[in-house]
């Protein structure tokens, strides 16, 4: 009784935690790679995985322009677990995808199947269609 008690108390502080305050409104809720890929299989949420390097111009433009948009922000911190990998830093994890070029984002399913592979700069608007595609076409499951 007392372990069941304990793993609902850890459960509540790890969903509620991750989302509750000011900051969780205004930026994106940015996982590692391992602790990410963990959290989504607990979870049981999509995985946004986004590659980049700090020398690369356009992830500093998604960076900029994409990722401070309120409604990318929001619909990543909701329907998704948001992976930030420096793929000069996290070697493997970009052999394990391939990257070749930079920036390069996955859309992973709650199995870890890839919905969905787009290389290259995305604009908000271009980036909200394919999230809301995949959020409500349900793909995965």
């Amino acid at each position: 009784m007392k372990t069941g008690k304990v793993l609902i108390l850890l459960l509540v502080l790890l969903v509620g935690g991750a989302a509750s305050g000011p900051a969780a409104a205004d930026k994106i809720d940015w996982h590692t790679y391992e602790s990410g890929m963990a959290r989504s299989k607990f979870e049981k949420k999509k995985v946004f995985l986004h590659f980049y390097a700090d020398w690369c111009k356009y992830c500093v433009e998604m960076e900029r322009k994409t990722f401070t948009d309120p409604a990318v922000i929001a619909a990543l911190n909701r329907n998704f677990i948001p992976i930030r990998v420096d793929s000069e830093r996290e070697t493997a994890a970009a052999a394990l995808f391939r990257v070749k070029g930079l920036p390069d984002l996955w859309f992973l399913a709650e199995s870890g199947e890839v919905i969905g592979h787009r290389p290259g700069f995305l604009p908000p608007d271009q980036l909200m269609k394919i999230l809301t595609a995949i959020t409500t076409s349900n793909p995965g499951k």
